[in-house]
C-alpha cells in the first residue's frame, strides 16, 4: 500500500551543540579576534569593493579613462571588536572543556 505523506508533517531536527562543536566555534572566534587586533585595516579588491558599495548604497568614484587604477575600499575595523570576539571565544572554549562527552 502506498503511504500518504501529509504536507503538515515535517520532521523536526534540532542540533544539540556538543563539546567539539563549542570548542571549534570558540577557537575560531578567538583566532579571528586575535587577527582583528593585529591588523589595522583591510584593503578589498575591486570586485569586493563594488559588492560592498552596492550593498551599502554608496556610489563608487569612477576612474578616468587614462587612469586605469582600480578603485579599492579600505576597511578599518574598530579596536573593540577584536577584544569582544576573543572574549566570546575564550568563554566558549572554557565552556566546552567543562562539558561532558
Amino acid at each position: 500500500m502506498k503511504e500518504r505523506l501529509s504536507l503538515r508533517a515535517k520532521p523536526e531536527f534540532t542540533m544539540i551543540p556538543k563539546r567539539h562543536h563549542l570548542l571549534l566555534a570558540g577557537l575560531l572566534l578567538f583566532l579571528v579576534g586575535i587577527q582583528l587586533r593585529l591588523v589595522e585595516s583591510f584593503t578589498l579588491n575591486e570586485r569586493s569593493s563594488r559588492f560592498v558599495a552596492a550593498q551599502v548604497g554608496e556610489s563608487m568614484p569612477r576612474a578616468n579613462f587614462w587612469q586605469q587604477a582600480p578603485v579599492r575600499k579600505v576597511v578599518e575595523p574598530p579596536r573593540w571588536i577584536g577584544l569582544a570576539l576573543m572574549s566570546v571565544g575564550a568563554v566558549l572554549t572554557v565552556k566546552s572543556l567543562s562539558m561532558k562527552g
